[in-house]
């Protein structure tokens, strides 16, 4: 299994109701793209102060395999999507840290 975390630190004049559309573009592409098997949306509840760097919202999906995670990259709502994050994150790319875990679950 493939863990692929995604943490933002969002422009401070995007909405919450932005990030919630955009999260809730990320959870449909499960209904669509094989081997994606959970996604998990939220902010950062860490009570170590400072430790996420600003990094306050993300999300996690689960994919079955890399061929499954290394489709969704590929595809065209992905894109589409991962660009508007960028556009919504502080300073583009920057603003985005993207952690892949391989696990055994």
């Amino acid at each position: 299994m493939i863990r692929h975390c995604v943490f933002i630190r969002f422009k401070p004049t995007i909405s919450v109701a932005y990030k919630t559309e955009l999260f809730n573009e990320i959870d449909a592409l499960k209904d669509r793209l094989p081997g994606m098997v959970a996604v998990h949306i939220g902010t950062n509840v860490s009570p170590e102060t400072g430790m996420d760097k600003g990094f306050s919202d993300g999300f996690i999906v689960d994919f079955a395999d890399s061929f499954s995670r290394d489709a969704y990259l590929e595809d065209p709502g992905h894109r589409e999507t991962g660009a508007r994050l960028v556009a919504a994150a502080e300073g583009g790319v920057a603003g985005i840290l993207v952690y892949d875990l391989e696990t055994d679950d």
